[in-house]
């Protein structure tokens, strides 16, 4: 009998055997070490969720063809809507299949934090391994009440899964039946995926700080609208939205349509608790936070997020995902011991912001005006072809991240360590 529960099921056993190949291939490697697969070629230029952002070029260092109807270069117009499926995950860890070579030495494309995982983190993960035979329920259930614990919410209203990746493609689903409208740039992936899904969205240019053009944003909303994204901090312009602003503009958007916002870096402001609008889900406000441990945890391989909203939106979103149970038993284990470590999140922050300092000082020498950054990355205008300035960075060795917006070209560098750090500067003195 084909009832709703028996197609939930079915939908539920398709993500499962889904989930078992994508494991098994990963584990090719492994099996098989005489062998080059193809993801070990995409995992040098493959990023976070978080990793692309707006309707950016290419990682550098590419050397391989772009799939067939990916976009080159893209720039940034007035509100716009694109067909369905252009420009496919362009921006998302599936995105870039160009390999970064093997000679590249300061890898600052992905927004990855070096400083991490903490040690903390890496001991559980090796403690682990011994009972990895095991699903690991008690971890599960313990990341999840120690997230509630510190955020105070009910479990109800959380929802965790393998990096916060799958739950924006949850949301895509979700809302792709109606418009979505978001900014111009800024983090592209469930804006691609929703258009993948025959949904429509409306890209509002950013205001003259190259922050989200709120005003503007709501009077883009009309009956057609599902959902409103906004990326705060934003990604690739590391611009952050005034929180009394944004928390007004959603008080007034959320009674007519759900507000997602994308906290990826937020543990990377200068306050995070005064940032975040995960205070506004307690008080029933329809708003979606998504979250992720890839940014200042360092745990961008061992995938995991979670968003937080009200019940009855995570269980639509939960239909579209495997959910917790998709994270690894060593993930679980990072994490748990990772979450809200002061000492490591202190030397993670103060480290970036002193590689983040550094970048600013070596752009304000050679007088080029950056745009102010909150994150572990940093965006600056360049006198020439982003493309080309970003492949001629991967001939010494850099790699970084190109754009064009507002009729500019940009580079996005990420913050890494101060010897990789040290070298883009000296690769940036032989190029401009």
């Amino acid at each position: 009998m084909n009832t709703p529960m028996n197609t939930r099921m079915r939908r539920r056993d398709l993500l499962k055997k889904g989930a078992v190949l994508t494991g098994l291939f990963g584990l090719a490697p492994t099996i098989f070490p005489g062998y080059a697969f193809a993801s070990d070629k995409q995992e040098a230029g493959v990023s976070d969720k978080q990793e692309a952002g707006g309707s950016g070029k290419q990682v550098a260092g590419g050397s391989g063809k772009r799939p067939a109807g990916a976009p080159g270069k893209q720039s940034v117009g007035g509100p716009d809507e694109q067909a369905a499926g252009e420009g496919f995950f362009s921006n998302g860890p599936e995105a870039d299949f160009e390999t970064t070579p093997v000679e590249i030495r300061a890898r600052l494309s992905a927004n990855e934090n070096p400083f991490g995982p903490s040690s903390k983190a890496r001991q559980a993960m090796t403690d682990a391994m011994l009972l990895s035979y095991r699903y690991p329920i008690t971890d599960r259930k313990r990341l999840i009440d120690a997230i509630c614990s510190f955020e105070g919410i009910r479990e109800d209203q959380l929802l965790l899964d393998a990096g916060s990746s799958p739950l924006l493609q949850a949301a895509a689903a979700c809302y792709s039946s109606g418009t979505v409208v978001s900014a111009n740039p800024t983090y592209e992936d469930l804006l691609k995926r929703a258009q993948a899904a025959g949904g429509k969205v409306i890209r509002v240019p950013l205001d003259g700080e190259y922050k989200y053009d709120l005003p503007a944003l709501e009077s883009a909303i009309d009956e057609s609208t599902s959902l409103v994204y906004i990326c705060n901090p934003n990604n690739p312009t590391a611009t952050v939205l005034d929180t009394g602003k944004l928390r007004s503009f959603c008080e007034r958007v959320s009674k007519k349509v759900p507000v997602f916002i994308d906290e990826a870096y937020i543990d990377l402001c200068d306050d995070p608790q005064k940032t975040t609008l995960i205070p506004m889900v307690k008080e029933g406000h329809n708003i979606i936070v998504a979250r992720t441990f890839s940014k200042l945890y360092g745990m961008a391989g061992l995938r995991c997020g979670y968003v937080v909203a009200q019940p009855d939106i995570i269980k639509k979103l939960s239909f579209h995902t495997n959910g917790a149970s998709s994270v690894s038993a060593l993930t679980l284990a990072a994490a748990v011991a990772s979450y809200q470590d002061k000492p490591y999140m202190e030397y993670a922050y103060k480290s970036i912001a002193a590689s983040r300092k550094y970048v600013c000082e070596v752009l304000k020498k050679k007088a080029i005006t950056y745009v102010p950054s909150q994150t572990n990355f940093v965006i600056f205008p360049v006198n020439m072809d982003g493309a080309a300035f970003a492949e001629k960075m991967m001939q010494q060795g850099v790699g970084v991240r190109s754009f064009r917006f507002f009729d500019k070209e940009w580079c996005r560098v990420s913050v890494g360590k101060m010897e990789e750090m040290e070298m883009f500067a000296t690769a940036l003195d032989k190029i401009l």
